[in-house]
Parts: C-alpha cells; sequence; structure tokens
C-alpha cells in the first residue's frame, strides 16, 4: 500500500517528466499539496516527506490546522477556497498566500485586515477565462483594473493568476483556455514587477497546464487518497 511520502514522490516525477517534455527549465513548476478535509495527521507526513506548501478550501478547517501545526514554521499556508467578505480577517490574520481573490472588496478587506507585524499578504487573482456562471473569478476584461488596485495596496502582494479550467471538456478547449491564460500572465509579467505564479493544473490536466507556463500546480486525491 502507497504512503504519502510514496505518492510525493510520484507527483514530483510526474510534474518533472511532464516539465521535461515541455522543454521548460527543471523545478519551475512548485506542487501545492491541496489538504482539504485531511486530518493534520497526513499534512504531517507529507511534511515529513518534504513537502512545505499547502492548499486549504475551507477557511476555519484551515485556520484550526495552522494553529496546531504553528510550531512547523516553514510550512506555507495557501487559501485556495472561496472567501466571504465576514472571513477576510481570519483569512488575512493566519495565512501565508491567497490564491482565490475574486473580487476588489476582498482584496481591500485582506489589505486593511493584515496584521502589521506580519509580511505582506502574497495574492493571485483568481480568473473565470471560459466566464462560467457557477464558478468565482474576474473576468478577462476586468482585470486590469483589479491589478492597479491591488499593486497600490501595500499589505498585499501580487504574485500572479489562479484559474480552475471548466472540467469534463475536450482537449482543444482545455488548450484554448490555458493558451489564454498563459498570455494573461506574460502580459502581467510585463507589467508589474515581481508576477512570479500562473496556478493552474491539477491531477486531470496537470500535464497540458505545465505545457502552457503554470508555475504551480495543486493536488489533493492523488498525495492523499480520495476524501472520506
Amino acid at each position: 500500500m502507497q504512503t504519502i511520502a510514496d505518492r510525493l514522490t510520484n507527483a514530483r516525477q510526474e510534474i518533472e517528466h511532464a516539465i521535461a517534455n515541455a522543454h521548460r527549465p527543471a523545478h519551475c513548476v512548485r506542487l501545492l499539496a491541496v489538504s482539504k478535509t485531511k486530518p493534520v495527521s497526513d499534512i504531517t507526513a507529507a511534511y515529513e516527506a518534504g513537502q512545505r506548501q499547502f492548499g486549504e478550501n475551507y477557511i476555519q478547517e484551515g485556520v484550526s490546522k495552522i494553529e496546531q501545526l504553528k510550531t512547523l514554521t516553514d510550512i506555507e499556508w495557501h487559501m485556495i477556497g472561496p472567501i466571504q467578505s465576514n472571513k477576510t480577517k481570519l483569512v488575512a490574520e493566519h495565512f501565508d498566500w491567497v490564491q482565490s481573490v475574486d473580487r476588489l472588496k476582498i482584496a481591500r478587506r485582506l489589505n486593511e485586515q493584515r496584521p502589521a507585524h506580519m509580511p505582506p499578504l502574497n495574492v493571485c487573482i483568481q480568473l473565470n477565462v471560459e466566464q462560467e456562471a457557477t464558478k468565482s473569478g474576474i473576468v478577462p476584461d476586468e482585470l486590469a483594473d483589479i491589478v492597479d488596485a491591488i499593486t497600490a495596496m501595500p499589505n498585499l502582494r501580487l504574485r500572479g493568476l489562479m484559474a480552475i479550467p471548466a472540467a469534463n471538456v475536450g482537449e482543444t478547449q482545455q488548450r484554448e483556455t490555458l493558451s489564454r491564460l498563459q498570455t494573461l500572465y506574460e502580459q502581467l509579467q510585463a507589467k508589474v514587477d515581481g508576477i512570479d505564479t500562473l496556478s493552474v493544473g491539477m491531477s486531470n490536466d496537470m500535464t497540458l497546464a505545465i505545457a502552457h507556463g503554470s508555475t504551480m500546480v495543486r493536488i489533493g486525491t492523488a498525495i492523499f487518497g480520495a476524501r472520506g
């Protein structure tokens, strides 16, 4: 039976294989272990296997884990789920990254509520390239305005873009969406200093995402097993 350490090794090998096939530099894609609904013991097992970046979807669950593991000071905690405006203070006070900034109101509240003793909060703007009605995210036409606003906020540090492309679509549509994301990311890099993160790609589309410039893939089940 495979351990979490075994699965992490397999995921890293798959990532490096996809990088090589895309003719990109080795180790240019980070692995975010999505630990939502998983116990602290699983996170500890992944940590002992060398994993340091963890993604949580649910704020209160994530905060509880951060508190329980606060002695592990080099863990990097990413909020990747939707954020209600009445929960921004918890996020601002506990997380290192927020990948799911999907509207200006959330960015403003995170900026205002980030404690003074903490470094600026790393943020990614969540894009909804296909403009799916059921999905959160900024549509591309609104991107320039929110970028300008966030870059003026002293307690936030804009790192890039995050997206969750449509599932259950053909490879042609996947490629079109990922190509558009890559173009928007490269345009953002040209405009803003310090942009280094295109967070896109999960187990089912990781290889294609890496071929289209992803710098961070978000993997959960393939590391921790199916949710109970």
